[in-house]
């Protein structure tokens, strides 16, 4: 039966939404408030469209670790649910940590392993189970060579849930000037034009591999999604040539959409769950919309701002 929504489907400030789908219901965790002590706020639906917020997901870590809690993204394997995220202070010094629950809504507890020792900076990390059962972990890293410096996307293999092969490779270089998160940044000691791509989320579709990520500044109307495509999850990833943002500013009405993950929805329809800001930029919200399939690729029927229908099939 079609469900009637409106975004945002969470009008509090929930940034970098993971959706996981439990049983017949789903479990959402959002960058933003400590809640009951624990990092990363928890919420609950059934529809994806009405959503109870439950408390806080991760026990804190000690403060020399970091007070900022990154993009939390969770896997189910072997009967518990293992949390990705990033800490670290501020925007500096992040890196990938793994927490440990034995149900999907916490409490979860870091495991002690710094996933990303050797990156000079590491987030939004995103685990992805292929059809053979190896476990990949993607993410974003900064880059400091080419022509477009910046944070760009990655992926490793993940040898157990809680070790990463040491393998992580570039998978995703910036390409266009959308990308650009400031023009003469200072990092690392030098001036850069840097780009940012961020937030990878893979999905398996038709026998290849999507890869939607963000671009952009997160903090402005320019930032938004886009995708490439392989044909194995260690690429090479080709982004299609040509084609727009998935999602995009919509002037006055969604600003800056992004950090996406992708869940089916009560009537089997893949729907893409992502943040924009409202108008007077003070609160990343939840949002959600369809997602039409076609030999050709992906495409978004969003970013919606007006009472529309889930599942849906055009506009």
């Amino acid at each position: 039966m079609p469900i009637r929504y409106r975004n945002p489907v969470y009008d509090a400030y929930f940034a970098d939404p993971f959706v996981l789908r439990v049983g017949e219901g789903y479990v959402a965790y959002g960058t933003g408030r400590v809640v009951d002590g624990r990092a990363f706020e928890v919420l609950t639906s059934s529809d994806l469209v009405t959503w109870r917020s439950v408390g806080g997901a991760l026990e804190l870590l000690p403060p020399e670790l970091g007070g900022d809690y990154w993009a939390p993204e969770v896997a189910e394997a072997d009967g518990r649910w293992w949390m990705y995220y990033s800490v670290g202070h501020g925007d500096v010094g992040h890196h990938l940590r793994v927490a440990v629950a034995d149900h999907p809504t916490g409490p979860f507890v870091d495991q002690g392993v710094n996933l990303s020792p050797d990156e000079r900076f590491a987030i939004d990390a995103s685990p992805f189970r292929d059809e053979d059962g190896t476990w990949y972990l993607f993410h974003a890293r900064d880059v400091l060579e080419g022509d477009r410096v910046g944070t760009m996307l990655a992926v490793d293999v993940l040898d157990g849930m809680t070790r990463l092969r040491g393998q992580s490779r570039t998978i995703l270089r910036p390409s266009d000037d959308w990308q650009v998160f400031l023009r003469q940044r200072k990092m690392y000691g030098q001036l850069y034009d840097w780009h940012t791509l961020e937030g990878p989320f893979v999905r398996k579709y038709g026998g290849r591999y999507y890869c939607f990520y963000s671009g952009g500044a997160w903090l402005e109307p320019t930032y938004g999604v886009a995708y490439a495509v392989a044909d194995h999850p260690l690429g090479p990833w080709v982004e299609p040539t040509g084609a727009p943002p998935l999602l995009r500013t919509v002037t006055d009405r969604v600003i800056g959409p992004g950090h996406n993950c992708v869940v089916t929805g009560p009537d089997g329809q893949d729907v893409i769950v992502y943040h924009a800001w409202n108008p007077e930029r003070t609160a990343r919200r939840m949002c959600i919309d369809p997602i039409l399939w076609s030999p050709d690729g992906p495409r978004v029927l969003g970013p919606s701002f007006t009472p529309t229908w889930l599942p849906r099939s055009d506009e």
